[in-house]
C-alpha cells in the first residue's frame, strides 16, 4: 500500500509539473489524444485480451508497424493489439503525462536514449520475473542492443532493432568518378585524408549541382557524425569524467570536429543543403550519411541505382551513432497481470518477426532473425546489420536530450562560418555542465 501511494503521489507531482510547463509554453493543454490507431477499438473481440500499444511512428516506419500489428491480431487467438500511433514530435511529452496521471498503455515503444529520462523516476516496470514467466530468452538478442536496455543489472525493454547511421551511395556517380568497386562497393583508403581523397574524385567528376556528400548545416546530422568518427578514435566517445563534469572538450573530439567541419569548408559537403535525404532521391547527391530508417524508402525511387555500407571507418576502429526501438511496460498505480502477460506476448512477436520491421531498414534485435535468410534475401540489409556490433549509443544522462538540443545549436553555428571548432566545444562543455547542473 506504501509502495502504491508513493508511486501515486510522484505521479500527481509529475503532472502537475507536466502542466504548468504546458501552460508556460502557451500550450492548450495535455491531450493524449493521438494522430492515427490500428485496432478496432470497442468491444474487446471474444476471447481475446486487448492491450494498447503505444507508437511514435509515421510514414514508412508507421506502414510497417501496423502491417506487423494486423498480422499478430489474426494470428494470435489470445491478445488483440490497439496501436495509438502519436504524432513524434510530442510522443514523449504525451507519454510522461499519461504515465504521470495513471493513464498509461498497457505496452509502449521507448527509445534506448530516453530510457535514462524514464527509468530512474520509476516509469518503467522490471521485466526479469515476468520475461522468465513468459519464457523470454535474454540470449536471443544482440549483446550490444541490450546491454542498452540494462540498468543495475535489471532488464527494463526488449529490444526491437537498432537504427544506424550509414553510407548512401549513388552507383552511377561513383562509377563515373572511378570510385567504384567490381563488388558495387565504394573504393577508399580507410583514414582521414583518404576518405576526403574519395569524395575529392567525385567532386571533380561529377556534375557541378551533384553535392558529393550531402548532408544539411542545420539539426542534428553532423553531430551524428561527429559522434561517429570520434568514437572511432582510441580514447575517444568521452562526453563526462567520473563526477559526471563535461568532458567533451578534448583533443581526440577536436579532432573529429575539425575534420567534419573541413568537409563543409571543403565544398566537400555544399552548403545550405536543407533536405539532404531528398537531393539523394533526385540522384543529386553522390554520397549521403544518415539513419537506416531511408533504406525502404529509397527502394521505391524509380531509377535510383544506391548501395549501402556502414558509416566509413576512417580511424582505429568501426563505430558509428545509433539508437534503438525497445519495448517496454509502463508502470501503473495498478497493474493488470494479465495484460502485462499479453503485452510481452505481442513484444516478444515483434522481435521474433524482426524481418518484417526490418523492411523500414531497422537492423533487428535479434541474431536468429539476423541469420534467418528471410533477412538475408532482403537487399542492402546485410550489407549494413553488422553496424549492430559497434553501435554508440549516447551516455546515460536523464538530460541528455535537452544536452544535445543545445550542443546541436553550437555546432550550427560552427557549420554557418560564425565559431571554430575549438570554441565549438569549450562551449559545448560549458552547454554540459550548465545544462546537467554541474
Amino acid at each position: 500500500m506504501r509502495k502504491k501511494r508513493t508511486f501515486q503521489m510522484a505521479a500527481m507531482a509529475m503532472t502537475l509539473m507536466l502542466l504548468l510547463s504546458a501552460c508556460a509554453a502557451g500550450s492548450p493543454g495535455t491531450n493524449t489524444g493521438t494522430t492515427g490507431s490500428t485496432g478496432e477499438g470497442g468491444e474487446t473481440p471474444a476471447g481475446k485480451t486487448t492491450i494498447s500499444f503505444w507508437t511514435p511512428f509515421s510514414g514508412g516506419d508507421g506502414e510497417f508497424m501496423t502491417q506487423m500489428i494486423e498480422k499478430f491480431n489474426a494470428e494470435n487467438q489470445e491478445v488483440h493489439v490497439e496501436q495509438l500511433a502519436n504524432a513524434a514530435g510530442d510522443y514523449y511529452t504525451k507519454l510522461q503525462t499519461a504515465i504521470a496521471s495513471d493513464q498509461a498503455p498497457d505496452l509502449m515503444v521507448l527509445h534506448s536514449s530516453r530510457m535514462p529520462q524514464f527509468v530512474p523516476s520509476g516509469f518503467v516496470t522490471p521485466l526479469d520475473d515476468l520475461a522468465a514467466e513468459s519464457q523470454l530468452d535474454w540470449g536471443e538478442f544482440n549483446p550490444t542492443i541490450l546491454e542498452s536496455t540494462i540498468y543495475e543489472d535489471k532488464h527494463y525493454a526488449i529490444p526491437l532493432d537498432t537504427h544506424a547511421i550509414v553510407m548512401y551511395y549513388n552507383k552511377e556517380h561513383l562509377e563515373k568518378a572511378g570510385v567504384l568497386g567490381e563488388d558495387g562497393k565504394p573504393v577508399y583508403d580507410q583514414s582521414p585524408e583518404g576518405f576526403k581523397e574519395f569524395l575529392t574524385k567525385i567532386k571533380d567528376a561529377v556534375p557541378a549541382d551533384v553535392a558529393p556528400l550531402a548532408q544539411p548545416d542545420v539539426r542534428i546530422d553532423s553531430y551524428w557524425m561527429f559522434w561517429g568518427f570520434y568514437n572511432q578514435m582510441t580514447d575517444g566517445g568521452k562526453f563526462y569524467d567520473a563526477e559526471g563534469k563535461a568532458e567533451l572538450n578534448n583533443p581526440q573530439a577536436l579532432e573529429a570536429l575539425e575534420y567534419v567541419n573541413s568537409l563543409y569548408t571543403s565544398g566537400l559537403i555544399p552548403p545550405k543543403i536543407n533536405d539532404a535525404v531528398k537531393l539523394f532521391q533526385d540522384k543529386r547527391a553522390a554520397v549521403l550519411i544518415t539513419g537506416v530508417w531511408s533504406t525502404g524508402s529509397f527502394e521505391n525511387i524509380e531509377g535510383l541505382d544506391f548501395g549501402v555500407v556502414p558509416m566509413p571507418q576512417i580511424y582505429d576502429q568501426p563505430a558509428t551513432w545509433g539508437d534503438s526501438h525497445t519495448l517496454t511496460l509502463p508502470k501503473h498505480g495498478t497493474e493488470d497481470p494479465v495484460k502485462q502477460k499479453a503485452a510481452l506476448t505481442f513484444a516478444k512477436w515483434l522481435a521474433d518477426n524482426g524481418e518484417m520491421w526490418a523492411k523500414a531498414g531497422h537492423i533487428p534485435s535479434t541474431t536468429r532473425v539476423l541469420e534467418s535468410q528471410a533477412f538475408k534475401d532482403m537487399p542492402h540489409r546485410s550489407d549494413y546489420a553488422q553496424s549492430a556490433d559497434f553501435v554508440k549509443y549516447w551516455p546515460r544522462h536523464e538530460k541528455q536530450g535537452q544536452i544535445n538540443d543545445n550542443i546541436i545549436k553550437e555546432f550550427e553555428k560552427m557549420m554557418a562560418g560564425k565559431q571554430d571548432p575549438k570554441t565549438t566545444l569549450e562551449k559545448a562543455n560549458a552547454v554540459i555542465d550548465k545544462t546537467s547542473g554541474n
